[in-house]
């Protein structure tokens, strides 16, 4: 059976038991005295309708019971049953809308009083079974009357509740009820005392005495109650507070998830340890909001250096350490009661002042800063971390022994080494389920100032290195930067397009990093070559090549170091004429590392002199390795593109890209109704020569005449290599006649440059087709150029000539072995 049908039954049973006590006693009713009957009823409807009663920490006891018991004692059993009833009704409905009450609880209520009455006033009347009550005294017998009155009201109201919830009954009428005996029993003393007042002065002044009483007594609890209402107020600010501290504290850090239980293991530790050194009260609630606050800095660093699964660089080491001034900073403006913003600046400094940001040593350091420094390290070697596992408890407690006198506290230490089982297992039983949600670079090295680098003393201290400004602005710019290298990050791996992709970087990394000017520069060979550039000066940049080990640029590559505050006038051929003057002023390279040393360089230029921190350094650095991958990735997808469109031997564009232009050139004759020449070109005898002086010699002639058919031809002419020794020529806007004119010089070319080169004498074999007199698309004028080129050869007594001499070196070969020249 369920718990609710059972504590209906029940609810309704004690409504009916209630109904045979009160009802009978209503039939019976009369009144000797109406006026001291109705001067009793209006009190207690009075003090049931507006709540007088007497407050504790354990509940409240209602004052209209005192009248109820008076009514008993000097009028009779009906009036009193009717006086209970109706005061019970009016302070139960007049409490109705804040509790919810149902017309079934009022009846229950009137009922519990009615049952409750009922038995007190067997025991006033002297047959409370087994004892004989008339001889006892009158105090005696209040007693046993308030005690009858207790057990009759509180026994069903308990009842009820152990139904409901199901806990134990005397558990429930012990931890709820029982606290009000005292109350009822004295209840049923003022009663007798106020009955015997009466009997000797009359009712009425008895009557108007407890108005006077009640007045005092009331302004008393109304002071009481702005008291307890203003130490209630401050309880529960102090209380928000430490939870806004605690959802502060894990929001921040969630940027964290591997250290989700960071804040408890700490907070707990930190608080065990703090009372056994003997903090002060304001010591010890300091350390608990420094315990749960002290990474509120970490706001200000960017969260790819907090979650980096890896070591930190020195870079972004020290951008990392500035999180206990940022701290310090924000909770200053907190105003705490209590010392916070000491612990939080000095918690990662050292015993011996090796720490930072203030470098304090010993007893200089605020002794909850020692607590935290401890315990946070503790902490931080025994939970997992991006970079490594967490080391077994008592490991981490062999570390912080070892320690103790150089990184911590030995009175710290040793209290961690005693007790750290102990407060470990406190830790556990506070577990709470997760969140879900500066210093300057010193650049030293080789002969680089005197190259003309800019000079840096490097004795910036964390504070200073970012000019201290407001804490605001150094979380915005960490958020900055966060989102920044977050779109770049995306945009460098979204095209193989080597332009599209730095492009796309300098507009992103402006944004981040300032510059006037850029420049990626990529090693071919033992140059740097310009592979983009934007920004002030940007032609001067373009054009320079600079050798590895030269200038800016060329001692980054050349050392695989970065330079902040460089020269940018000391790169190589970029301001060679005295009289130029450029406005840019300072520098920062940054070397990008592929998978086989350097790749290149990327160089930064601005026009203010020390323009660049090492943020600005940290950042570029970030970026870089991301560049570099992706500078490998394009020119390797470059490389691929054009193997498939360039004759890997001669570079000419192969048949491929031939077709491809041919059919757009043919497309742009159509348009303009112009006339379009391809002649095709074919080496005469050419196997003689790989036959007589091999592959190696043939492919240099190859090369010989590539290079020679590009230099003769027009610029806009296109030259092609379609396979062995044929190449093609196509030249747009010209008729036949003049084409002819032009192929005769580029036959001419031919044979003279190689017979320079080589010495050999090498004839070319030339047939044309002009649009759109031969042809209308690209193979019906490859197919008549070449068939026009085999008839040239045929008949072309330079070839019959070589044909007959290589014929009678044939012969002679066989018998002396000699090599004539052709």
């Amino acid at each position: 059976m369920e718990k609710s049908v059972v504590s209906n039954a029940y609810v309704r049973l004690v409504i009916l038991m209630g109904a045979a006590v009160l009802l009978p006693q209503l039939t019976r009713w009369q009144s000797s005295d109406g006026l001291q009957y109705l001067s009793y009823m209006l009190l207690a409807v009075l003090a049931g309708c507006f709540h007088v009663e007497y407050r504790t920490e354990q509940g409240r006891f209602p004052l209209s019971t005192l009248f109820v018991m008076i009514t008993m004692k000097a009028l009779s059993t009906p009036e009193a049953f009717l006086l209970a009833a109706i005061s019970t009704g009016a302070e139960v409905v007049n409490r109705q809308a804040e509790n919810r009450r149902t017309v079934i609880d009022v009846a229950f209520s009137v009922a519990s009083v009615s049952i409750a009455v009922g038995l007190a006033d067997v025991a006033m009347r002297g047959i409370y079974l087994p004892l004989h009550m008339s001889q006892l005294n009158a105090a005696l017998q209040a007693a046993l009357v308030g005690a009858t009155y207790f057990v009759g009201i509180s026994f069903p109201e308990a009842m009820r509740e152990s139904l409901d919830t199901g806990g134990k009954l005397v558990h429930v009428w012990k931890e709820k009820q029982f606290w009000t005996v005292p109350y009822y029993v004295a209840a049923a003393l003022v009663a007798s005392l106020f009955d015997v007042a009466r009997a000797s002065v009359g009712w009425q002044i008895p009557v108007l005495v407890l108005p006077v009483v009640f007045l005092p007594y009331r302004a008393y609890r109304l002071y009481m109650e702005r008291v307890e209402g203003s130490l209630e107020h401050a309880e529960e600010m102090a209380a928000l507070h430490l939870r806004t501290i605690e959802a502060l504290a894990l929001a921040i850090d969630a940027k964290d998830e591997t250290t989700h239980d960071h804040l408890q293991r700490v907070q707990v530790y930190a608080m065990e340890v703090g009372k056994e050194l003997g903090l002060s009260r304001q010591e010890l609630e300091a350390l608990r909001a420094a315990s749960m606050l002290h990474d509120i800095g970490k706001l200000a660093v960017p969260e790819h250096i907090i979650s980096k699964p890896g070591k930190l660089t020195p870079e972004e080491f020290e951008k990392m350490k500035i999180h206990p001034v940022v701290g310090a900073e924000i909770l200053e403006r907190g105003r705490f009661p209590y010392p916070v913003v000491p612990i939080v600046r000095s918690h990662h400094e050292r015993w011996d002042g090796n720490g930072y940001p203030d470098r304090l040593k010993g007893e200089e350091i605020p002794i909850g800063s020692r607590v935290l420094a401890a315990v946070d390290c503790l902490d931080a070697l025994a939970s997992d971390r991006q970079y490594r596992k967490a080391l077994p408890l008592d490991q981490a407690i062999g570390i912080l022994v070892r320690d103790a006198g150089t990184a911590f506290d030995p009175r710290v230490v040793e209290i961690l080494a005693r007790r750290y089982v102990e407060l470990e297992s406190k830790a556990k039983a506070h577990h709470t389920e997760p969140l879900k949600l500066t210093k300057d670079v010193v650049i030293r090295g080789g002969d680089a100032p005197a190259a003309g680098f800019e000079k840096s003393d490097g004795k910036a201290k964390i504070g200073e290195g970012f000019n201290q400004p407001d804490f605001l602005a150094l979380i915005a710019a960490a958020r900055q930067e966060a989102h920044g290298l977050f779109e770049l990050a995306q945009d460098l791996g979204s095209s193989l397009s080597l332009d599209e992709t730095l492009s796309v970087l300098s507009v992103r990394l402006k944004r981040i990093v300032p510059f006037d000017s850029m420049a990626v520069y990529v090693k071919r060979e033992q140059l740097l070559m310009p592979e983009f550039v934007s920004g002030e000066n940007f032609r001067l940049f373009a054009s320079l090549q600079i050798p590895m080990g030269e200038g800016l640029s060329g001692w980054v590559a050349e050392n695989a170091k970065p330079i902040v505050n460089g020269n940018p006038t000391v790169e190589p051929g970029y301001l060679n004429d005295a009289t130029k003057f450029s406005t840019l002023r300072s520098a920062l390279a940054v070397p990008l590392h592929g998978m086989n040393g350097v790749v290149g360089v990327i160089a930064l230029y601005h026009t203010e002199r020390d323009a660049y921190t090492k943020d600005h350094l940290r950042v570029l650095q970030v970026v870089s390795s991301k560049l570099s991958l992706a500078i490998e990735n394009a020119l390797k997808y470059r490389q691929a593109e054009t193997s498939a469109t360039t004759d890997y031997l001669t570079q000419l564009p192969n048949a491929r890209s031939l077709f491809l232009h041919l059919d757009a050139e043919l497309a742009r004759a159509r348009r303009e109704k112009g006339e379009l020449t391809v002649a095709v070109c074919d080496l005469d005898n050419f196997k003689q020569i790989n036959d007589q002086y091999g592959h190696l010699e043939g492919n240099r002639v190859l090369r010989i005449v590539a290079t020679t058919l590009r230099n003769n031809c027009r610029e806009y002419d296109y030259v092609a290599r379609m396979g062995g020794d044929e190449f093609v020529v196509v030249m747009g806007r010209l008729d036949a006649t003049n084409a002819a004119m032009r192929l005769d010089q580029v036959r001419r070319a031919v044979l003279e440059e190689t017979r320079m080169q080589t010495g050999l004498d090498l004839t070319v074999s030339i047939g044309t087709a002009t649009f759109p007199t031969d042809g209308a698309d690209a193979e019906d004028l490859l197919s008549t150029a070449d068939r026009l080129m085999y008839t040239a050869k045929q008949s072309s007594p330079a070839r019959l000539k070589a044909q007959q001499r290589w014929e009678q070196w044939k012969d002679a070969a066989g018998r002396a072995q000699v090599q004539p020249t052709l």
